[in-house]
């Protein structure tokens, strides 16, 4: 029996059966596997990070939010204070002496300077007045003369071109004024912002 085993062939057929190198798979595959990994740790990495700042923005935001609402509460509690008819004669005498503050920054001859920049040659000042609006800004209500409308027109876009002129805007306009009859009244108003005391004064 023994020299039976020993004369049996074994028929190997490699073409139905191609060598397998199991090794080199493994190597190839693992490598692909383990990049795969690598960047997925690397974007939840990120991930973690940007939600970790969004989470930190929110509580910043939160805070600000807070801040407004705790300076919106204290500024409707002094407006409630100054309302009441006990101090409204300090509120208004308030008010009167910032618009005095502000009038006594106002100069005659620096506006006319600075509108004279800004005329068209055919155009001449009437009348001016100076005011403070609701915002506690000075406002030039002023009248102008000239040949035609286009001459006022154009002194508000010169106007609107000027840092010491804003909002400027032809209010109305009419004819006459003029020993002919033929000239052009307009009314101009405008926002006057004035130099700062350390300013060139261009």
């Amino acid at each position: 029996m023994d020299s039976d085993f020993i004369n049996m062939r074994l028929d190997i057929n490699l073409a139905t059966r191609p060598y397998e190198d199991a090794r080199e798979f493994w190597v190839r595959w693992g490598l692909g596997v383990g990049l795969l990994g690598l960047l997925t740790l690397v974007l939840l990495g990120l991930a973690v990070r940007g939600w970790t700042n969004a989470g930190r923005d929110r509580h910043n935001i939160a805070q600000l939010q807070d801040q407004i609402a705790e300076r919106d509460r204290e500024r409707a509690t002094a407006q409630t204070f100054l309302d009441m008819s006990v101090n409204r004669s300090t509120r208004d005498q308030s008010q009167f002496l910032n618009g005095l503050i502000q009038r006594k920054a106002f100069s005659w001859t620096r506006v006319f300077e600075d509108l004279e920049r800004v005329m068209p040659a055919n155009l001449h000042v009437v009348s001016l007045r100076p005011e403070l609006n609701e915002q506690n800004q000075m406002q030039l209500d002023m009248k102008v003369e000239g040949d035609t409308r286009a001459a006022a027109v154009e002194l508000v876009h010169r106007m609107e071109g000027s840092r010491h002129f804003q909002g400027a805007q032809l209010v109305s306009e009419s004819q006459g004024g003029s020993e002919t009859g033929s000239s052009v009244i307009a009314s101009v108003v405008s926002i006057y912002v004035p130099d700062s005391p350390s300013g060139s004064g261009k």
